[in-house]
């Protein structure tokens, strides 16, 4: 069942950011709120790169705003983030008016996005505000030294290139490497974060960094799930109005998350 969404535009200290905004459809007021943010290794990417994993967002009862944040290299570090920080910090203010005062909040992103998603956690720790509830990273971009087995494995060509190039890009400078809100798996303080969850699949090149990641927040008692799973790419043909396998079998894990729970445990996932 397609998802109804609307291109929307939110106000962040004078500068008009374009978003997409997804519901459910179900008639129950919705208990979460999720800011999304696309991938694109911090240098492409746009609102239509995420459809099917905000849908599956948005079919786990959660309202989804993906934002459209600003590119590098002309927007490098931390560009993208502060312009994300703000719109955390208005979606929370303005909860009401999307889905009510009780509403919890939580952050997501894939690859690049998904590490402005878990930044944006370090910030709101730091700050003090907003209250993120949880944090959903799918294959976060959080090694700029691209030093994994499984990237490693995939730098055969212009793929390897797209990463660092990516990681070039946006953190602008070497020295920029070291700060943990860019590089957030390097990070010394991870202690206090929201809990996270984080899915991979086995023949992503950021599986290792992603399962790494993971490892440490755990270490830092911060409650997390991680979940790699089988990713088995067909080119059957499908009905673009209902969502693809891969995002029905994430659905529960997101619902379960959303709502406080701990995620039913998935082995395979047909992407």
């Amino acid at each position: 069942m397609q998802m109804p969404w609307t291109d929307e535009t939110l106000d962040c200290a004078g500068t008009a950011l374009t978003v997409r905004v997804y519901r459910p459809v179900a008639a129950q007021r919705p208990a979460a709120i999720v800011l999304h943010l696309h991938g694109g290794t911090f240098t492409c990417g746009d609102l239509d790169c995420s459809i099917d994993i905000c849908r599956c967002m948005a079919a786990a009862g959660a309202v989804v705003i993906s934002v459209n944040y600003p590119l590098a290299p002309e927007h490098p570090f931390p560009a993208a983030l502060n312009v994300s920080y703000a719109a955390l910090d208005l979606i929370y203010r303005q909860r009401a008016n999307w889905c009510g005062r009780g509403a919890r909040l939580f952050v997501a992103g894939e690859e690049a996005g998904a590490n402005i998603a878990t930044a944006l956690t370090l910030m709101a720790r730091d700050q003090g505000h907003p209250p993120v509830a949880g944090q959903i990273l799918v294959s976060p971009m959080l090694d700029p030294g691209l030093g994994s087995q499984s990237v490693r494995t995939a730098q055969i060509g212009a793929q390897g290139c797209r990463w660092a190039d990516g990681w070039h890009s946006y953190l602008g400078s070497a020295d920029k490497a070291a700060h943990p809100y860019a590089a957030p798996l390097g990070s010394r303080r991870l202690g206090g974060l929201a809990p996270a969850l984080i899915i991979t699949s086995d023949a992503c090149a950021l599986r290792d960094e992603s399962v790494a990641y993971a490892r440490r927040l755990a270490e830092y008692g911060v409650w997390v799930e991680s979940q790699v799973v089988h990713e088995d790419v067909t080119d059957a043909p499908r009905d673009p109005a209902e969502l693809p396998a891969w995002a029905r079998d994430l659905t529960p894990l997101f619902s379960a998350f959303l709502a406080g729970g701990p995620a039913a445990a998935i082995q395979d996932v047909q992407a």
